[in-house]
């Protein structure tokens, strides 16, 4: 069955896809996209890599890499991959690829237990396979399909093996979905993932089939939109070339979907920095046809300075007096004149313009009066602050709405947080420096990093009653569950 984007529908079942859980994914486009035979699939890659160069980038977290056949896009996919530390480990390298063959909701995680190339097997991460499945149904399924016939992650593991002096660990994952809003909803489910620990492989070609010259400035101009670090300015570009009606151009991006979830994950991180590595087009080729190309990119993430979760989140005292105004005004206007207070974007610090997690805190007489706040966003920290303000004043359902007669005795603590790191030991946690958030299948509960100062509660005690009161898996339940720590910088009138 045809769908109205020019996809198939997936002929397989979920159910019929658990038959293959365990087994082996054997390689489909060897002798097609990249050579069958291990002496000359070496020799290629060899070769691809000898024309690469290194960029001498630190802290890679993520790239983006073409996926057409080697001899048309190999050089360009080595740019990419000879950034990569032949010696780095990381715990799972996550490979998201947008469906070419077959359409369905969501995104699909494949169980089989290994990948197999021409170069040997690659083991997926089946333990966190089927816990991203069990937690986050709304984004994941299992469509055996979906992997059986795409080659664009496939592509991918020949030139990991042949970089990596260890063996690694991956996650698989097709997009079916052609939705910004599940593109939106993968990246929340895989914000936990985007760790100095994990590297994350987005599969990618450019512009499809337009004239040489054409095809080298749309895809400049998607490249510029990818290093903006903003999903609306891709999305609007992209748009762009669909009303300039190109010669030939069917798509400017044909794994637009996994690199849109990419700059949802990054977005968040305001140090990162995507670096334009190299171009090419398939008209470059001596073979290649110039009246009609694709074209491929190399673009690299990095965090310059390393892990996030390890360095503070700093404000200065006029960013967050602004903060402290924003929230007093905002509950001024809707408490007593009943109405929105509109902040002009511009009159605000672009530091305040990054996405941030944030809890605000009401306090009177020295009590919680309210307390509500997230953890990730699309919303600017600024909007944040707006909508957990008002949101601790009339949605805490601990406590009645607040009324305008409390507000002039109502104190403001703003908590704007740093990102999440996941531990395995509880040690790790510092009592007074860190939050920490726990989560089990879908209960989740945290404190904020004053809670320590305030209580003077051991870890364990933290642990306890946050498992208790707040995720409501009982005291002892923290010692089943994920446990993560985050910092905040805390802002009170």
């Amino acid at each position: 069955m045809e769908t109205e984007n020019g996809f198939s529908t997936c002929s397989g079942t979920e159910d019929e896809g658990q038959e293959r859980t365990g087994s082996t994914r054997r390689a489909a486009f060897a002798g097609r996209f990249y050579p069958e035979e291990a002496r000359a699939l070496q020799l290629s890659l060899d070769n691809h890599f000898t024309r690469a160069n290194d960029h001498e980038l630190h802290h890679l977290r993520a790239l983006i890499v073409p996926h057409a056949g080697y001899v048309y896009s190999g050089d360009v996919a080595a740019e990419a991959y000879r950034q990569i530390a032949p010696e780095a480990r990381y715990d799972t390298i996550i490979i998201l690829a947008a469906s070419h063959r077959c359409a369905f909701a969501g995104a699909s995680i494949d169980l089989s237990k290994t990948y197999q190339t021409p170069l040997g097997t690659v083991s997926v991460n089946l333990e966190l396979a089927r816990r991203l499945l069990s937690e986050h149904p709304e984004v994941f399924i299992f469509q055996d399909e979906a992997h059986k016939t795409e080659h664009s992650l496939e592509v991918q593991l020949p030139f990991l093996q042949h970089r990596l002096l260890h063996p690694f660990r991956m996650l698989p994952i097709v997009i079916g979905s052609q939705n910004k809003d599940t593109c939106r909803a993968l990246a929340e489910a895989l914000r936990p993932l985007f760790t100095p620990d994990n590297l994350f492989i987005i599969s990618s070609d450019f512009s499809h089939y337009p004239p040489a010259e054409e095809a080298r400035q749309a895809d400049a101009r998607t490249a510029r939109a990818i290093a903006s670090n903003d999903p609306e300015i891709l999305m609007d570009s992209m748009r762009e070339h669909g009303r300039q009606r190109i010669p030939g151009l069917a798509t400017s991006l044909c794994g637009w979907s996994a690199v849109l979830t990419l700059l949802h994950l990054t977005r968040e991180v305001a140090d990162g920095h995507y670096h334009l590595l190299r171009y090419q087009h398939s008209g470059d080729q001596a073979f290649g046809d110039v009246r009609e190309v694709v074209g491929y990119w190399a673009i690299a993430f990095t965090d310059p300075e390393g892990n996030l979760a390890d360095k503070p989140f700093l404000l200065s005292r006029e960013e967050k007096d602004i903060l402290l105004m924003i929230a007093r005004r905002t509950l001024e206007a809707d408490l007593r004149e009943g109405r929105e207070w509109l902040v002009a974007k511009e009159s605000v610090p672009p530091s305040l313009r990054c996405p941030r997690g944030v809890f605000v805190s009401l306090k009177k007489e020295g009590r919680l009066r309210g307390c509500i706040g997230r953890f990730s966003t699309e919303e600017p920290l600024y909007v944040g602050v707006q909508e957990m303000a008002l949101a601790a004043a009339s949605h805490d359902t601990r406590f009645r709405p607040l009324r305008v007669d409390e507000l002039e005795h109502t104190h403001i603590e703003i908590s704007v947080l740093g990102p999440l790191r996941k531990i395995t030991r509880i040690e790790e946690i510092e009592p007074g420096r860190h939050g920490i958030y726990l989560r089990q299948g879908q209960a989740s509960g945290t404190f904020l990093p004053q809670v320590a100062q305030e209580t003077g509660w051991s870890r364990e005690e933290l642990l306890g009653h946050c498992a208790r009161d707040k995720a409501g898996i009982g005291w002892n339940g923290w010692k089943e569950a994920e446990i993560y720590v985050y910092e905040a910088v805390v802002i009170g009138e």
